[in-house]
C-alpha cells in the first residue's frame, strides 16, 4: 500500500525537479555566455560605473607631436574612484586632432586610437602583463608645431569658421589640422557628471559648431580650387595644352537654360581666347565651364576619383566623403567643373589636390600617426608612407605646376600666398554658399616649388575671395613651414 502511494506523490515531485533542472541549466548557460561572450556590451554601457573607473584606473598614453610636444596627457586626480585625469595642456589649439576623453566618451584621435592609448591593444596589454607596467602606449603624431600655430592664428585673425590643413606632399604626414572655432578639450576632464552635462549640452547647442571638425567631417564646394581636377582632366585629354588658346567669352549661355555664367565680377577673360594657362592663371569661369562640356562628366569624373573624390579614408579618424556628382546634363557638368552644383570636398581633400600635383602627379596617402610607443620607449607601430592614389601622369603634372606658379606671379589671384624669395604654386577659389548666401573663401598650393616642403588647403566659410582671405593664412603656414627647415 505504501509503495504506490509513494510512488503517485513523486511524479508532481519528479516534474518539479525537472523544472528547477532545467531552470538551472538554463540560469547557468546564461551566466557562461555573459562571462564568455557578452562581457563586450556591459563594458561599453555608459551605466556600467566599474568599467568606467577602470578606464581612470591607470595613466592614459601621452600624445605627442613630432617634436615630442605634449598635447595630452594623464595626470593623478586626488579622487579615490577615478584616479587618473586627462589633462590637455594647450587647450584649443590642437582639440581637432586629439579630441577629448571623458566620462562618457571620445573624440578625435582619442577615439580612433583608444585601444592603444588606453592599452587594451593585444601587443600594449601583453607588455604590460610582461613587466608589470601599467598604462598605454604613447602616440606620435606628425603635425607640426609652428604649422598648427600658424594655421590657428590665421583663422582666429580671420574670425569666420573655417579650416586649414598642411600636408608634407612627400610622405602624405599632415602637418597641421585645424577647424575654428575650437573648444577646450579640458572641459570634458570633469569627473563631475552634472558639471560635464552642462559642458555638453552648452558646446552641442552652440551654433558656431565648436566640436565639428571642418577639416575631415564636413564637404565644401571647392569652388575654383577643383580647376586643378578640370585641368589636369584637360591636359591629360591630350587636346589641350598650356598654352592652348581657350574659348573665354565674357558670358556663356550654359546648355538647355536660360542661366548665364559670367566670370568674377563680370569681367572678361583676356582678349576673349586666352591660353589654358592664361585662363587658369585669372581663375576665369566661362572657359572652364566650356572644357566641362566638351570633356564630358565621365571623363571629369575618373580624373577627380584618381584625387581620391568618391572614396573612403581615415587618417586614422574617418573622414567625410569627397564627392563628385553623377547623373548630370549638360549645364551641371558645366558648373561641376567650376567646383559648383553639387560637387563637394573636404578641406584635407583641397589640400591633396595640391600635394599631388607637388609630388609629381603621385598622392601620398595621409596620415597622422607618425609612431607607437611603449611606456619604456620600445616603438611598436610605425607609419611608412605609401601612395594612395596616381592622380596625374608626371608630365601633367609638371604643367599644372606652371599653371599654378602663374598664380603667385604678378596678375595672378593668389598673390597674396606669395613668399617673398620662395617660389608658390597656388590655386584660389570663391565657392558658391547656397544656405546663407556668403561665399566661402577657398585655397589651395604648395611651396617651395623646386622641392615641395608643404601643400596647405584652407576653406573659410562666407569669407568671400579665396585670394584674399584664404590666401594669406595659406602664406603663414607656408612660411612656418619653411622657416623651420631653414633654421
Amino acid at each position: 500500500m505504501i509503495a504506490p502511494r509513494a510512488q503517485r506523490i513523486n511524479i508532481p515531485l519528479r516534474h518539479v525537479a525537472i523544472m528547477c533542472g532545467g531552470m538551472l541549466f538554463a540560469l547557468l548557460a546564461n551566466v557562461t555566455y555573459l562571462q564568455a561572450l557578452g562581457t563586450e556590451q556591459f563594458e561599453e554601457d555608459p551605466r556600467n560605473r566599474r568599467t568606467m573607473i577602470a578606464r581612470f584606473g591607470s595613466p592614459r598614453g601621452d600624445i605627442l607631436l613630432h617634436d615630442g610636444t605634449v598635447v595630452a596627457t594623464s595626470i593623478r586626480s586626488g579622487d579615490n574612484a577615478f584616479r587618473y585625469r586627462r589633462v590637455y595642456p594647450t587647450g584649443p589649439l590642437y582639440a581637432a586632432v586629439t579630441g577629448h576623453f571623458s566620462m562618457y566618451g571620445t573624440a578625435g584621435i582619442e577615439r580612433a586610437e583608444d585601444a592603444v592609448l588606453s592599452g587594451s591593444e593585444p601587443r600594449v596589454k601583453v607588455r604590460g602583463l610582461v613587466d608589470g607596467t601599467r598604462g598605454g602606449a604613447t602616440l606620435r603624431l606628425t603635425i607640426d608645431r609652428a604649422a598648427q600655430r600658424a594655421a590657428y592664428e590665421g583663422l582666429r585673425a580671420v574670425g569666420l569658421p573655417g579650416a586649414v590643413v598642411a600636408i608634407e606632399p612627400g610622405t602624405g604626414a599632415i602637418l597641421a589640422m585645424v577647424s575654428y572655432p575650437s573648444y577646450d578639450p579640458n572641459l570634458y576632464a570633469t569627473f563631475d557628471g552634472a558639471r560635464l552635462d552642462r559642458v555638453d549640452k552648452r558646446l552641442q547647442a552652440d551654433p558656431r559648431d565648436p566640436l565639428l571638425n571642418r577639416a575631415i567631417q564636413r564637404n565644401y564646394p571647392p569652388g575654383s580650387t577643383f580647376k586643378i581636377v578640370t585641368g589636369g582632366a584637360a591636359l591629360g585629354s591630350g587636346r589641350y595644352g598650356i598654352d592652348t588658346p581657350v574659348s573665354a567669352p565674357a558670358v556663356l549661355r550654359l546648355p538647355g537654360t536660360a542661366t548665364h555664367l559670367r566670370n568674377a565680377g563680370g569681367a572678361a577673360c583676356g582678349d576673349g581666347t586666352p591660353s589654358l594657362l592664361s585662363a587658369f592663371k585669372l581663375s576665369c569661369n566661362t572657359p572652364f565651364a566650356q572644357i566641362g562640356i566638351d570633356l564630358g562628366q565621365d571623363a571629369l569624373r575618373e580624373q577627380a576619383e584618381r584625387f581620391g573624390f568618391d572614396a573612403d579614408l581615415d587618417v586614422p579618424m574617418p573622414v567625410a566623403r569627397s564627392i563628385y556628382p553623377t547623373g548630370m546634363d549638360r549645364a551641371q557638368t558645366a558648373m561641376s567643373a567650376l567646383g559648383q552644383f553639387d560637387t563637394r570636398a573636404t578641406p584635407l581633400m583641397i589640400a591633396m589636390m595640391a600635394a599631388a600635383v607637388a609630388n609629381h602627379g603621385t598622392l601620398m596617402r595621409p596620415y597622422l600617426v607618425e609612431d607607437v610607443r611603449l611606456p619604456d620607449g620600445t616603438v611598436i607601430d610605425e607609419t611608412e608612407s605609401a601612395p594612395y592614389r596616381q592622380a596625374l601622369r608626371p608630365a601633367e603634372a609638371d604643367r599644372l605646376v606652371e599653371m599654378m606658379t602663374a598664380v603667385t606671379g604678378p596678375g595672378g589671384t593668389g598673390t597674396a600666398a606669395a613668399v617673398p624669395g620662395v617660389t608658390v604654386a597656388a590655386k584660389t577659389g570663391t565657392a558658391e554658399n547656397t544656405a546663407s548666401g556668403r561665399d566661402h573663401a577657398v585655397f589651395t598650393g604648395f611651396a617651395p616649388v623646386a622641392a615641395p616642403r608643404v601643400a596647405v588647403g584652407v576653406l573659410i566659410e562666407g569669407g568671400g575671395f579665396g585670394g584674399r582671405v584664404a590666401a594669406p593664412v595659406a602664406r603663414a603656414v607656408f612660411r612656418a613651414v619653411l622657416d623651420r627647415h631653414a633654421e
